[in-house]
């Protein structure tokens, strides 16, 4: 017998399921994964219900929280769809689903604050990998106000309507393997606003952004789709585009959620030239999915040696185009270069602080709790004067402040293109750079290196994003 590839292994296993599974319709109710016990739904909020169950019955939803009862007919395909009106945050409550002479009762239901969390390995990052942070975290983690849903690794060549996993409200036994960041983001959310929150966490390491991405945008441009095709075969996870949108992302389509969070990137050094236009896509395609345009919050990768050549710095491009990213509308970005013990280790430890600065950007923006620099400095623009360079920054509204005696990975340069190590003064919020060496300064270059981790913060200790002021 022929060996199948793990691809039409997959699709064969999907084919399968779905014939089951209509076999069954005819007298059942079904409802996907993630609509179980122990869920959490948006507050407040218009979210939508659906299932499956016998084409052309009639299907009531009956949520504990309403004295109304929601009818609607099973469509020829078998499903049905209803959008339930969600209450102020609380519970638990129950949704009761009657069918024919069938019924489906969902438990332990929290109405509160949905987050989606994705990316590659340094979101998923878990205490399964010996994550100190999680290991200590665990005993502790008895939270029956956060609830985790954690999905799958399983690729697809076509979109899915399903996934093979449910919500667990957060305890020791639920943490374990979840996502560091995904926890922490959880426990801080539920504990300064003091309501429920429910995290999904959908990422697969060494995942490049392509395949986290619909089919239909790569395909249409031509730089992506070179791109995808290049990626090897690996017996560790898939390499097709669009993949793990259709398996991993697309069947929660629908789902109401707050907004996402987002840490991937490392997968992309090699193609980081097309890197903001491709990020800026996925960000769309997925709220156009969606239907709203969700906050989306991410993380630019941390210092780590790429074995970059010299005059090609991958690491810092790619965080350049990270930064360009931040043009589209809700979004932020949480920089990390300070939080990296060894830049030979391309999973940073210091996951509890990545979930801080994350969450910050949520509560500063989403849930409108007053916050001073929350954000880390970004360069907006610079002038020459004479034989200095000023150098402002947007999301700055306190002071520079250094750690340290000296400012270290900063660099200026003369049309020569030869940088050397500057001088600086901070006046407020502005940075003033020079050299004694150079007469005509051009440009000026900070923490531009694949490890760089400078020491330049903001007035609340968040560090200040790498920037080059040159194109060269």
């Amino acid at each position: 017998m022929l060996a199948l590839s793990i691809e039409k292994f997959m699709k064969y296993i999907f084919s399968f399921l779905t014939i089951c599974l209509s076999l069954q319709l005819s007298a059942q109710i079904h409802l996907p994964g993630f609509f179980s016990d122990n869920m959490v739904l948006q507050r407040n909020a218009e979210v939508n219900f659906w299932g499956w169950s016998k084409r052309g019955g009639t299907v009531r939803i009956i949520p504990s929280w309403s004295k109304d009862t929601v009818t609607t007919k099973v469509s020829g395909y078998g499903r049905f769809d209803v959008k339930l009106k969600t209450p102020e945050a609380g519970g638990p409550h129950s949704i009761t689903i009657l069918s024919g002479s069938e019924s489906k009762v969902v438990n332990n239901v929290l109405i509160g604050e949905v987050w989606l969390c994705s990316g590659q390995s340094n979101m998923q990052w878990n205490s399964n990998n010996k994550l100190q942070e999680m290991l200590d975290e665990l005993p502790r983690a008895h939270n029956p106000k956060v609830r985790l849903l954690q999905i799958s690794n399983i690729a697809a060549t076509s979109p899915q309507i399903n996934v093979f996993d449910s919500w667990k409200e957060c305890n020791p036994a639920s943490a374990k393997g979840f996502s560091a960041i995904g926890y922490f983001i959880g426990k801080q959310l539920a504990k300064e606003l003091d309501i429920p929150i429910g995290i999904i966490n959908s990422s697969w390491g060494g995942t490049p952004a392509e395949l986290w991405t619909p089919a239909k945008y790569i395909e249409n441009d031509p730089e992506f789709l070179k791109n995808a095709k290049a990626f090897k075969p690996s017996a560790s996870k898939p390499h097709e585009y669009a993949t793990l949108w259709n398996a991993m992302i697309y069947p929660l389509v629908g789902y109401k959620i707050a907004g996402a969070f987002w840490y991937q990137g490392e997968s992309n050094v090699d193609t980081y030239s097309s890197y903001s236009r491709l990020f800026s896509t996925m960000i769309k395609s997925w709220r156009e999915a969606w239907g709203y345009e969700f906050p989306f919050y991410y993380v630019q990768i941390a210092p780590y040696d790429y074995k970059s050549k010299p005059e090609e710095q991958k690491g810092a491009l790619l965080r350049e185009q990270q930064v360009q990213t931040l043009v589209v509308p809700k979004t932020g970005m949480a920089v990390i270069t300070d939080l990296v013990p060894d830049v030979k280790n391309i999973h940073p430890t210091r996951k509890r602080e990545v979930a801080e600065r994350l969450a910050q950007l949520a509560l500063a923006e989403v849930y409108g709790r007053s916050m001073v620099d929350y954000k880390s400095p970004i360069y907006k623009s610079h002038k020459v004067e004479g034989n200095k360079i000023i150098v402002e920054f947007d999301y700055l509204e306190g002071s520079l402040q250094v750690k340290g005696n000296k400012i270290t990975d900063l660099y200026i340069a003369d049309d020569s293109r030869n940088f050397v190590p500057a001088d600086y003064k901070i006046e407020k919020n502005k940075l003033i750079v020079f050299s004694k060496q150079i007469k005509n300064p051009v440009a000026v270059r900070f923490g531009f290196t694949d490890t760089s981790m400078p020491n330049l913060f903001n007035s609340k200790g968040l560090p200040v994003s790498p920037f080059r002021t040159d194109n060269w």
